[in-house]
């Protein structure tokens, strides 16, 4: 076999390359999550790896990480992200819903409508993302799940998925997407015991059949967002206490959870959207996108994300300093209105004292969530 472009890794796990079947081993930076691991050459491309049973770590699907020819190859192992859960132990969480972004062209589409580097996002990866309006203010905020090449999930905390799929239509022309409300899927929760990883926590575990596991952990926080078959026997109907747990730990993080109140009201920048990496500045055109590098390049983000306690808040409860000058507002409060979120001036956050007629605290936003890490 000397001389040959066939080595036994290539007779176990092909790479199809233009035509002839070869191994890549140029460049490899490995990232482990959950039982797997991403090796990214320096050609853009990867393979996704598993750990075979006293084999260490072998290839098992290649991609394509630039679009085009995808080789498919079904891992052989089950999928086990629920193997030590119980039935019904997976509560929903309420007012999520999931919007399918499907077909040979719904990369490009989402790359031109959305205001984060989609291209960038491999397929069983996510990140954080959202739609602006032409005016650069928020309509929806969402994580986007690239489940498999050509399907994408918005999971949409708050903004209804029938609405923001009736708004991105009339967006979608000739192209060969499909957008639809993906009821056959439910988002629900878990905060495991163990800690959260160091990296890797954009990488999402599973397939259309069983589901997908992604890790929205913080430094100081796990939890898990699972997007199950809606039949599925592990889901359990909603609970107050997982959802207010869910619901602060966002807001802890700095992850607006904005209400019909609030949509098309902020730019990214004022709510400290970059934290999260939730917008890029160098993907080119997208709605809003001027808007956006104008204040990012011209340094004129005066307002922008800070967090409260206090008892009793609501939205829209106006923030002032000693002087009795009005700074800011909240936006998101928590369901035990003890938690908000708050644009302010920025240079006024030290001074502030009263919601209303209510005294608050400065709290400091939690790190870890931005994506990828």
């Amino acid at each position: 076999m000397a001389g040959s472009k066939i080595d036994a890794a290539s007779v176990l796990f092909p790479v199809t390359i233009t035509g002839r079947v070869q191994r890549r081993t140029i460049g490899l930076r490995h990232r482990h999550c959950f039982g797997r691991s991403l090796a990214r050459t320096s050609r853009n491309r990867a393979l996704i790896c598993r750990r075979g049973p006293g084999l260490g770590w072998i290839s098992a699907l290649p991609y394509d990480l630039r679009g085009g020819n995808h080789t498919h190859m079904l891992s052989p192992d089950p999928v086990t992200f629920k193997a030590n859960r119980m039935p019904g132990s997976l509560p929903r969480l309420p007012g999520h819903s999931i919007l399918a972004i499907e077909g040979p062209d719904s990369g490009a589409f989402l790359q031109a409508q959305t205001m984060n580097d989609v291209s960038a996002l491999a397929p069983g990866s996510w990140q954080w993302n959202g739609w602006l309006s032409a005016k650069g203010r928020v309509i929806a905020l969402f994580a986007l799940l690239h489940a498999e090449p050509g399907m994408y999930f918005a999971l949409l905390p708050d903004f209804p998925a029938p609405e923001l799929r009736d708004r991105l239509q009339r967006y979608v022309f000739r192209s060969k997407v499909t957008l639809r409300h993906a009821e056959e899927f439910s988002c629900a929760s878990a905060f495991p015991a163990d800690a959260p990883l160091e990296n890797s926590r954009d990488m999402a575990i599973g397939n259309r059949q069983a589901g997908w596991q992604l890790d929205m952990s913080g430094d100081a926080s796990t939890r898990h967002l699972f997007v199950l078959p809606s039949d599925d026997a592990f889901l359990a109907p909603p609970d107050a206490v997982a959802h207010t747990r869910w619901f602060d730990l966002d807001l802890s993080h700095g992850f607006p959870r904005l209400g019909p109140d609030q949509v098309e009201a902020w730019t990214p920048q004022m709510l400290s959207l970059e934290r999260l990496r939730a917008f890029s500045l160098k993907k080119g055109c997208y709605p809003g996108q001027e808007i956006v590098a104008r204040t990012h390049y011209l340094g004129k983000a005066r307002r922008g994300l800070a967090r409260f306690t206090g008892v009793g808040l609501d939205n829209g409860m106006v923030l002032s300093n000693p002087q009795n000058e009005q700074v800011g507002q909240l936006i998101s409060v928590s369901p035990d209105r003890a938690q908000a979120l708050a644009v302010v001036h920025l240079d006024h956050v030290d001074q502030l004292i009263r919601a209303g007629e209510k005294a608050v605290t400065a709290l400091a936003l939690l790190t870890g969530l931005q994506r990828p890490v």
